[in-house]
């Protein structure tokens, strides 16, 4: 209990809030639309909680949510149902996850070349995945398709109840108590002890060796805790798609969700989401023309944010509004202090 009460009453608040507009919005928009912006702010929350708060940089996080997304699908096919393969779109990442990130932080590798490693896992799996044309590459009933992926797969269904699909608004709502249960929880993996020591690894890895903690296993099990995020994110994608292809795994993808963190703003958890709803609805809208390459919007947003706002858009507005009520409280006490010093000068007098 102590862990959920060091979240604070003031996010509680904007945590209730936050879930009644979601609630509430299928009343007046679009819940498609609204479901994928959903979708990827549960993507780049994943690397947020890892790249933010434990300092680890995946540059090929796209590789768990085409995993995620990947074994959902090629499990429904084969079961006919999707209680069994939701789990296995989240187990199934963190287990890849559990094994490279084991080898890398055991292995005492270099920043710069996790990001390398992690880079090549998945464009392994994206040439591998373009690959898998015809017959021979089949895993029980379904046919892994090669660039044209796998359609036509179940879709996520009422538990125990295979023939009550969930489509359309039920989906929406799906997505959103996903994204909320993750950030529940990765709020309280925050306030835990275990959350203290990912953000002392990041500001000083060598002290906290020092100190006897196992670094390389808290490493290992942030890495693995937001692989199992993604894919779930890329499980809920692929519901929503009804399709899977080997661009889940391209670098548009890996780069995109970069993006979505940087603009946002690492060192928080609400800054990943909104970066990625509000980019994402960015790039939805540019989709509809063909007169700006979308890549091209978004690197130019990247420059703008980094060398304008280093720290990206959250934290400086925070940064702002509370050098803003720093300053009203300290105004608030001088005018007290001049009240102070006129009522005592005029009983002086």
């Amino acid at each position: 209990m102590t862990g959920w009460r060091s979240i604070g009453r003031v996010s509680w608040g904007w945590f209730l809030a936050a879930t009644a507009v979601l609630a509430l919005l299928p009343l007046g928009f679009d819940t498609n639309t609204m479901t994928v912006l959903l979708i990827w702010a549960l993507f780049a929350l994943s690397l947020g909680m890892m790249w933010g708060f434990a300092g680890l940089l995946s540059f090929g996080h796209s590789a768990y949510f085409g995993l995620g997304a990947y074994a959902y699908a090629i499990s429904a096919v084969n079961m006919g149902e999707s209680t069994v393969p939701l789990l296995l779109a989240v187990l199934v990442p963190a287990a890849c996850a559990a094994v490279v990130g084991a080898m890398m932080f055991y292995g005492r590798i270099s920043d710069v070349y996790m990001g390398v490693i992690t880079l090549v896992f998945t464009l392994i799996l994206f040439k591998f995945m373009s690959a898998t044309a015809g017959d021979a590459y089949r895993i029980g009933d379904a046919r892994l398709g090669g660039f044209n992926g796998i359609p036509g797969f179940p879709t996520l269904n009422l538990p125990g109840f295979p023939d009550v699909s969930l489509y359309g608004v039920p989906t929406y709502y799906v997505c959103a108590a996903a994204l909320l249960l993750c950030y529940l929880g990765c709020r309280w993996i925050l306030a835990r002890s275990f959350g203290r020591v990912l953000v002392g690894i990041r500001e000083n890895e060598a002290r906290c060796e020092l100190m006897g903690y196992d670094v390389p296993l808290y490493k290992t099990a942030i890495f693995t805790i937001s692989a199992g995020m993604a894919g779930l994110a890329g499980c809920l994608f692929a519901n929503w798609a009804e399709i899977v292809t080997p661009g889940l795994f391209s670098l548009g993808q890996a780069a995109e969700v970069l993006i979505w963190v940087i603009v946002g703003g690492l060192g928080t958890l609400i800054g990943p989401i909104l970066g990625a709803m509000a980019l994402g609805m960015v790039k939805l809208l540019l989709g509809q023309q063909t007169l700006i390459d979308n890549s091209l919007v978004l690197g130019a947003i990247l420059i703008v944010v980094v060398l304008a706002l280093p720290r990206g858009v959250l934290p400086t507005l925070q940064r702002v509004l509370g050098w803003r009520a720093r300053s009203r409280r300290s105004s608030a006490k001088a005018a007290g202090a001049r009240r102070r010093l006129g009522g005592t000068s005029g009983e002086a007098s």
